[in-house]
C-alpha cells in the first residue's frame, strides 16, 4: 500500500514537474516572439495579437502570463540582462576590481543592446521606470531590487569582499547606479553620445559616483549621541 502511494505522489511529482517546464517554455517563446516583432515592427505598432500569432498561442495563455504588452517588455529587459549578471559573477569568482567588472558588465550589455533598436531600448528604460513609480505608490518598493537593480548583487558581494566601506548603503549605490545607466542608455539610444561608446560614458559615471560616494562615507564624522538618547 506505502509503495503504490510512493509511486502516486513520484508520478504526481513529475507531472508537475513536466507543466512547470511546458510554462516556461510557453512563457519564453511568447518572449521571443514579441522581441522579435518588436525588433522589426517596433513596440507601439505591435499588437498583443501579432505576439501570439507569432507565437501560435492564444491572448488568453498571454494574459495569463501578462497583465499587459509593458509587463511583457519588463521580462524582455530582464532577459536583455542574463548574460550581464552571469558576467559579473563568472569575473568574482577569482581576484578581481570593482571598477574593472563594473566596465565589463557594461560591454557585454552594450553588445546585447546594440540588437535592438532605438526606440525599443528608450521603451524599456522608461517602462522600468514606471514600474518602480507604481510598486512605490502600492507600498512595495522592495519587491523588485534584486530584478530591477543590474549592479545590486554585484555591490553586495563587493562589500562582503572588502572592496566597499562595511557601512556603506549598497542599495542607495545600486539605486544611483541604476539611474546613471538607464539615463545613459536613452541618451546613447538617442545618439547624444556620438563617439563616444555607451560603455566608457556609462562605465565612467558609475564607477565615479561609487569612488567619490564611498570616499564620502568613509570620512564622514560619526554622528552626535544626544545626552538621553
Amino acid at each position: 500500500m506505502k509503495k503504490s502511494a510512493d509511486k502516486d505522489a513520484d508520478q504526481s511529482q513529475r507531472r508537475a514537474s513536466l507543466a512547470q517546464a511546458r510554462s516556461r517554455e510557453t512563457k519564453h517563446a511568447l518572449l521571443q516572439a514579441a522581441i522579435a516583432l518588436w525588433r522589426t515592427k517596433g513596440f507601439a505598432d505591435t499588437t498583443v495579437a501579432d505576439i501570439c500569432q507569432a507565437a501560435g498561442v492564444s491572448k488568453a495563455l498571454f494574459y495569463f502570463y501578462f497583465s499587459r504588452k509593458e509587463d511583457a517588455l519588463l521580462e524582455a529587459g530582464l532577459l536583455s540582462t542574463r548574460d550581464a549578471r552571469n558576467k559579473w559573477r563568472e569575473l568574482v569568482a577569482g581576484p578581481y576590481e570593482l571598477p574593472d567588472v563594473i566596465v565589463q558588465v557594461l560591454a557585454v550589455l552594450e553588445r546585447t543592446m546594440r540588437r535592438n533598436p532605438p526606440e525599443l531600448l528608450i521603451h524599456t528604460t522608461l517602462e522600468g521606470y514606471r514600474a518602480e513609480q507604481r510598486a512605490l505608490a502600492e507600498r512595495r518598493p522592495h519587491e523588485h531590487h534584486a530584478t530591477r537593480f543590474l549592479f545590486l548583487g554585484l555591490l553586495q558581494r563587493a562589500q562582503a569582499d572588502g572592496k566597499l566601506p562595511a557601512g556603506l548603503d549598497v542599495l542607495h549605490l545600486a539605486r544611483v547606479a541604476q539611474t546613471l545607466l538607464e539615463t545613459g542608455t536613452r541618451h546613447w539610444a538617442a545618439g547624444e553620445y556620438g563617439e563616444l561608446g555607451f560603455t566608457e560614458v556609462v562605465g565612467h559615471d558609475i564607477n565615479a559616483f561609487i569612488a567619490g560616494y564611498s570616499r564620502t562615507r568613509e570620512t564622514a564624522p560619526a554622528p552626535v549621541r544626544r545626552s538621553g538618547s
